[in-house]
């Protein structure tokens, strides 16, 4: 289970997906047939940055030992 609170403090998400569109990091939260619901969770300089951040999850999820991984999104 990934929970990951957006840059804005205003949400705490369970995201079954990351995904990096340009500058923007998206948690997809649920998904059907031909249908998602997903949230952004940063906007960033540049999609370089957006990269390295989606990374930064990779690494704390794979270095977790538990069953549930948090993560704060960075602000900038």
């Amino acid at each position: 289970m990934l929970w990951i609170a957006t840059q804005d403090d205003k949400s705490l998400i369970n995201a079954k997906e990351i995904t990096v569109d340009g500058k923007k990091i998206e948690g997809i939260i649920s998904s059907a047939a031909m249908d998602r619901w997903s949230k952004v969770l940063g906007k960033y300089e540049s999609n370089e940055r957006a990269l390295e951040i989606l990374n930064e999850i990779f690494t704390r999820i794979e270095e977790s030992s538990g069953f549930s991984v948090t993560y704060t999104m960075p602000k900038k």
